[in-house]
This record gives structure tokens, sequence and C-alpha cells, in this order.
């Protein structure tokens, strides 16, 4: 069943013309990798899911649940059921891994929602759950976030994500300047994630770490799809993965 779908989408920075007829589905309880080399458009494609300004989407169709979220608001995208984890993790230095949990839950309740219909908030996740499924954060809950290694401060972006109970979990080069020892601990974690019924679409470079974990992939190249299909077939694809990734 189709959680997230994109149906031709254009978007543009300004009169940069990035994506184009970009259409794309992500099924409840998948993890999809949306692969490309750098300026493909990847990012792009994310922050017009999440409803980020820029880019600006000028035509197309983004559906989450059924319900046309094209038009809407960041926090109002969030409070459906829609967490991003954008590119350089992005934690508060100066706060402890604790404070940094606690403040994702403060974001959200302050939302300016006044004068809009939008879904009821979902219960947050538990500090415990989050602590389980980081057994290092629960080592370092009173550590300040700007001590924490690369690894360690990505998945606090993660967990602060996860705080807010998403049904879609949106990653953004979640594997960028980790070690590979460490890439394979955030990838247990994410098959974790997953496993326990939250949808991941995967935005990476690394496409050997995300096709080893992912059920479907797309490539995008100069803002369009250009290759759907499962991870297993796409790991079977030489020239694809040759021609596009470069791999």
């Amino acid at each position: 069943m189709s959680l997230l779908t994109v149906e031709h989408v254009e978007a543009y920075y300004g009169e940069s013309h990035i994506l184009r007829d970009l259409s794309m589905e992500v099924d409840e309880g998948e993890i999809c990798a949306l692969l490309g080399r750098n300026g493909a458009g990847k990012t792009t494609t994310l922050r017009s899911i999440a409803g980020a300004r820029p880019p600006e989407v000028q035509s197309g169709s983004i559906t989450f649940r059924g319900d046309d979220i094209t038009a809407e608001p960041t926090e109002d995208i969030s409070i459906r059921g829609i967490g991003l984890v954008p590119e350089e993790r992005r934690v508060f230095s100066n706060l402890t891994v604790e404070e940094n949990l606690h403040l994702s839950e403060v974001s959200r309740n302050s939302s300016n929602t006044v004068g809009r219909e939008v879904p009821d908030l979902p219960d947050v996740r538990p500090l415990s759950e989050l602590y389980n499924a980081f057994p290092r954060l629960d080592e370092r809950q009173n550590q300040k976030a700007g001590t924490l290694s690369g690894g360690e401060q990505q998945m606090l972006a993660i967990a602060r994500a996860l705080r807010q109970a998403p049904d879609l979990l949106m990653l953004d080069e979640p594997y960028e300047g980790l070690a590979p020892q460490i890439i394979d601990d955030v990838e247990d974690a994410i098959a974790r994630i997953n496993d326990e019924g939250t949808t991941i679409l995967l935005v990476e470079q690394n496409a050997a770490a995300a096709i080893n974990i992912a059920d479907k992939c797309y490539i995008i190249d100069q803002g369009g799809i250009v290759f759907e299909g499962g991870a297993e077939e796409l790991r079977e694809d030489e020239e694809t993965r040759e021609r596009y990734l470069g791999v």
C-alpha cells in the first residue's frame, strides 16, 4: 500500500529548474532508497516532500496517506507524520543528548497551527524507547552533543526525529563522513527502526550501503527518475549502477 506518492513534480530554486516530472512512491513499511550523484536532486526531493522552502513546487502533487500535502506548511506536514533528518545532522552542540531530545518535543508542541485544520498530534515516543534503540545515547544522556562522535551525533539526529513518532522517516545522507564500522552501526539502527514499523525514505550517495538495507530503489539523474526497481535488481544491474552511480 502506498504511503507517499509523488506525481509529476516540477520544483525550482528561483529560476533554476531542479526537479523535472519526478514521480515516485513509497510503500508503507518499506525502506526506499533514493540514489544519485551529487546535484542530481535528491535533497530537493526530500525538501519538497517536507514542505521546506526553497524549493518551490510549481506543478505536480505530493500525497501522504491519500491526502494532498503539496501546498501545506512544513509544520503541518510534520504533524501528519513525516519526519526529516537533514544533512550534516544539525544537533544542538551546547545542549546535552537528553536536552536535544526534549527540544524536539517542545518544537512540535509550539508549531503555529492556529486557524488551520491539522491532524491531532500523536503521542511522542518515550525516551526509554529511544535509548533502547540507541544504547550509546543512553550512556551519554548528560553529555553535550558537540562532544559526541560523528556517528553518535547521527544517531542523536535520528532519535530526535523519532521522538515525534513519524510514520515516514526521511534520512538525508545519514552515512556522510562516517567510518565503515560506524556506518554498520547506523545501518543496524535504521533496520531496527523499520522493523518496529516506521517507513524509511533514505537519500544517500553511498549507494552500496543504501542498497544493502533497501527494499526498493530509485535513481534520480538531472532531476528525474531514471530507474525504479528492487534492491536486488539494482545490485545485479551493473550497467545502470556504473552509468548513474559510478559504482
